[in-house]
């Protein structure tokens, strides 16, 4: 027996049609045919736009039937389309009147906002034809992929240690030891999965991975010549969809696939993938920007506008989304549900998070709708959600987003704290709240430690090497009078600017690193640390290397070998991070005894032992976590000291003793030169003197006590 709904009711020319479904929205195939549909509030028509692939010009075109609109969705199933090859858009018709908001222009093919793969820059940096009616080209995609038993690995947030990532800076550089073709794209990933292993890390934070144009605002660089690109994707076109140039099959179309396939591999290793998504703007830019999609389909629903209608620009990138209309809130929803379900994605971290708490005219709204959407939709209740709790219209929440209970924030705090205290800028009172997972600000609304993502460095600013070799920022390349980047940057270059020769300065240097990388991994809280630290990357003092596809942004694998020291280093510290379960608490301490133990959870000292010096001028601290506490009293773990000394000259520190029958031993002690500035955990030699111990000028010693 044959369905009646597999049956046209209509035809257009050649193309036999029927009333489509208008959930879901996109293209979906159905029996006989692929259902088309589309969201406008504004628009008086709609016509679907269908193209060979590749073609220049449509080979057909199809009004929707006015008896064919439901609502505000036109949806449409059109029969027997060869729907491997097709490309589609549409165009939409209705008022074009800048003040009251509309941009309708039925001239142009405008890009289905729910399209799950686009084409139209399917190779990185292949230059496209600037006269092609339709740039940005939805295709279908198609559903069979087998993930076998996969599963998002819900690795317990405090658990996690992070490493965010850049896809084609990671493998881009010949150094990277991959074959050419795999070189800077999902492939070369999966192919440095072993070096991640080593490392240690079990999540990856992507870069935006969204297809974006590399091409937005490409220009010459000049002083090289050299093309400067959009290069690291903060500007999306398509939110469902993956980059096709991150993807070694992208030409062939096959980028669904390849990103499918490395986060299952991925996952086997047990390494979650979390993606740094952008909700809120778009490649559209401002009112001298390009049509693309939302601009033409409804722009005064997608977009904050002034009541002279122009856009507002809370993000720094010319438009703002509407984050709080309801339609807006759908597809926002729509696209992380799609991308934990279909894609297995094991958390997302929200770009400019605070706009998505502003109304549509950019106050701060006390309850945002989207936000607590989002924290409690059960698809995505085990994703972890991670937000950038500012944005660029001045909204700063490190410390009070909107959390309901779910919602970890990118701790800035932490970052400007650490930066100061390792040049001795800071007092050692706000160290103190920065290394228990920031209680001051997370505490008192019964967020846990692990709502702070801990972070030195990131993609924006200096990377650690060049934390501590550039007092200023060199970004003259970018061809913008070095006027662009932040200019606080909290470095400090050791005695002089830039490389050097000088044996004295590199070695500061390196002590310098291994003394944040040390704090990172023994602060409560998530560790996440930025690709290439680990070996000691530098971009040449540049602090917003947004537009260099170039070796200011690949990853030089040689400093592996170069900055060994450092690699094993970190590699030791994150072993050690992961063997002590006293580094990892779920809950805040509650600096006392509540086990028995005859220590507190956490204690403080300074150079004297059980008196720390908290006065502004102190240049040191200590403190004791006792292993019986660990996890809340739950498990058993080692005692851990940490003594730090940011003072130029040695001091000499009082250890707090051990119950009976334990001894300290000496995990790191950054003022030795390796192999003995640290030791694989479980190795650890027996510390000399039990009662104290010279912790050298700007340095930073480890001991467990078993």
């Amino acid at each position: 027996m044959q369905r009646i709904d597999v049956h046209p009711t209509h035809t257009h020319g050649k193309f036999k049609l029927r009333r489509g479904n208008p959930a879901p929205f996109g293209a979906t195939f159905v029996p006989g045919g692929v259902n088309f549909s589309i969201f406008s509030s504004h628009a008086t028509s709609c016509t679907l736009v269908l193209f060979e692939k590749h073609a220049p010009k449509p080979f057909g075109e199809i009004p929707f039937p006015d008896e064919f609109r439901i609502g505000n969705v036109y949806s449409m199933i059109v029969f027997d389309l060869d729907y491997e090859n097709i490309e589609y858009g549409y165009r939409m018709d209705g008022p074009n009147n800048f003040q009251e908001g509309h941009w309708f222009d039925k001239n142009k093919v405008l890009l289905d906002p729910y399209a799950k793969i686009i084409g139209g820059r399917d190779v990185w940096g292949t230059p496209p034809d600037w006269d092609d009616m339709y740039h940005h080209r939805a295709r279908i995609a198609f559903d069979d992929f087998d993930w076998e038993d996969d599963r998002p690995l819900e690795i317990a947030p405090e658990d996690q240690i992070i490493y965010e990532m850049h896809v084609r800076s990671f493998t881009k550089h010949q150094s990277s030891a991959i074959k050419e073709s795999h070189r800077g794209t999902f492939a070369g990933i999966r192919d440095k999965i072993p070096y991640l292993k080593e490392l240690g890390v079990n999540a990856i934070e992507l870069m935006p991975v969204y297809e974006f144009d590399e091409f937005e605002n490409s220009r010459p660089n000049p002083t090289t010549g050299e093309t400067l690109y959009n290069y690291w994707g903060y500007s999306t076109v398509g939110f469902f969809s993956p980059k096709a140039g991150y993807a070694a099959t992208g030409k062939f179309g096959m980028q669904v696939d390849e990103l499918k396939a490395m986060v299952k591999e991925l996952h086997k290793n047990g390494i979650e993938v979390i993606l740094d998504v952008v909700f809120n703007h778009t490649a559209e830019g401002n009112e001298r920007g390009p049509t693309i999609s939302f601009r033409g389909i409804d722009n005064k629903t997608y977009y904050m506008l002034t009541p002279e209608g122009y856009y507002y620009n809370f993000s720094g990138c010319g438009n703002t989304l509407n984050c709080n209309n309801p339609i807006v809130r759908g597809i926002v929803l729509d696209c992380l549900r799609y991308w934990a379900s279909e894609y297995h994605i094991d958390g997302f971290r929200f770009d400019l998070a605070s706009i998505l708490g502003r109304d549509p005219w950019g106050a701060p709204l006390s309850n945002p709708p989207l936000l607590e959407t989002l924290a409690f939709d059960p698809i995505l209740a085990k994703c972890k959600l991670i937000a950038e709790a500012w944005d660029a219209g001045g909204l700063y929440q490190v410390g009070s987003f909107p959390a309901y209970g779910r919602w970890g924030e990118w701790n800035g705090k932490y970052r400007d704290a650490i930066r100061k205290f390792l040049k001795a800028d800071t007092t050692v009172g706000e160290m103190a709240q920065r290394l228990q997972g920031s209680p001051d600000l997370y505490e008192g609304a019964g967020r846990a430690p692990a709502t702070s993502i801990n972070f030195i460095t990131a993609h924006d600013g200096f990377t650690l090497m060049d934390m501590v070799s550039y007092n200023g920022k060199h970004n003259e390349a970018n061809g913008e009078n070095n006027n662009d980047g932040s200019n606080d940057n909290d470095s400090w270059n050791c005695g002089w600017e830039g490389e050097t020769d000088n044996e004295y300065i590199n070695a500061l240097r390196h002590r310098q690193i291994k003394n944040a990388i040390a704090l990172l991994m023994v602060s409560q809280g998530v560790p996440m640390m930025l690709m290439g630290d680990e070996m000691g990357r530098t971009k040449y003092g540049n602090n917003n290397t947004y537009c260099h596809d170039n070796e200011l942004n690949w990853l030089n694998w040689d400093l592996l070998k170069q900055n060994n020291d450092i690699f094993q280093f970190t590699k030791n510290c994150i072993n050690f991070r992961k063997a002590h379960p006293v580094l990892r608490n779920t809950w805040h301490f509650q600096n006392r005894d509540y086990v028995g133990s005859g220590y507190a959870d956490i204690s403080w000292h300074g150079t004297q032992a059980w008196n720390a010096d908290w006065s502004e001028d102190a240049k040191a601290i200590a403190f004791m976590l006792c292993g019986k506490h660990a996890k809340g009293g739950t498990v058993e773990d080692n005692y851990i000291y940490v003594a730090t000394n940011v003072y130029w000259d040695a001091l000499w520190f009082e250890i707090p003793q051990l119950p009976p029958g334990l001894q300290w031993h000496v995990f790191a002690n950054t003022a030795m030169a390796s192999p003995e500035d640290s030791w694989t955990p479980g190795s650890e030699p027996v510390l000399q003197d039990q009662y104290g111990m010279l912790v050298g000028d700007r340095s930073t010693v480890i001991l467990v006590g078993k």
